[in-house]
């Protein structure tokens, strides 16, 4: 079974190549140049209707969607993941579906603010204050990190790695990076147990051939600079 993964080197496509280079698949990672607007075109929304990357072909479908691909990998090759009916299989289901629903739909925001309010520069301003505020109640970036260092402080780290770990390593690495010149509010270790889990991912073999393979650097996780990919483009 060979995989096809649909990338760009620091897309979302980060998490699952290294999803796969734990699990030890084969998989060809074919590029998606966001230069030309690839991901834009018929050829590529026929895969993945909504022009987000990364896409994964499989041998009976093309999946879309980070969250998906990463659950469907782990039931899959039944690894990465607590098991059903295991007393952390709950806690590791409300974390995991927060991180794809909440955390990362917010740092799309951040990002793309234009894509969500247009591009008057008062309005994209304001709402990338608001999401990076810190606030006591409303969800926005720090509070959603808050929330997830104190469950990852609590809870037993698994053996190896899980697919948890890698959705947020991948997330924390663009908090403290993208966009560029608005990365203020984000200072990884005021999240200590999110500093560990980003340390210890980034320390593994299989991290690290993503990295040299993107072109990330060596701390690119806990320490992250803007990437110099061999191919494609970030933006």
């Amino acid at each position: 079974m060979t995989y096809v993964l649909h990338y760009a080197p620091d897309n979302a496509s980060l998490i699952i190549r290294m999803a796969l280079e734990e699990l030890g698949l084969p998989y060809e990672a074919r590029l998606v140049d966001r230069a030309s607007k690839a991901q834009e075109s018929p050829r590529y929304r026929a895969k993945a209707p909504t022009g987000l990357i990364p896409c994964l072909e499989t041998p009976s479908d093309t999946l879309f969607e980070t969250g998906a691909i990463l659950m469907w990998l782990s039931e899959v090759h039944q690894a990465l993941a607590p098991k059903s009916g295991t007393p952390e299989r709950g806690d590791f289901l409300k974390w995991f579906f927060f991180t794809a629903n909440t955390l990362h739909p917010l740092l799309r925001l951040n990002f793309y603010p234009e894509k969500y309010v247009g591009k008057d520069a008062n309005d994209t301003n304001t709402l990338r204050r608001t999401i990076q505020d810190v606030h006591p109640k409303n969800t926005t970036l720090p509070r959603a990190l808050g929330l997830l260092d104190a469950y990852i402080a609590e809870r037993t780290a698994p053996e190896t790695t899980d697919i948890l770990e890698l959705y947020l390593s991948g997330c924390l690495r663009w908090c403290g990076i993208y966009p560029v010149g608005w990365t203020a509010w984000f200072n990884l270790p005021d999240f200590p147990a999110l500093e560990a889990l980003s340390i210890r991912v980034e320390a593994r073999p299989s991290a690290r051939r993503v990295a040299h393979a993107e072109g990330l650097g060596h701390r690119f996780l806990s320490k992250p600079q803007l990437p110099n990919p061999p191919e494609g483009s970030v933006l």
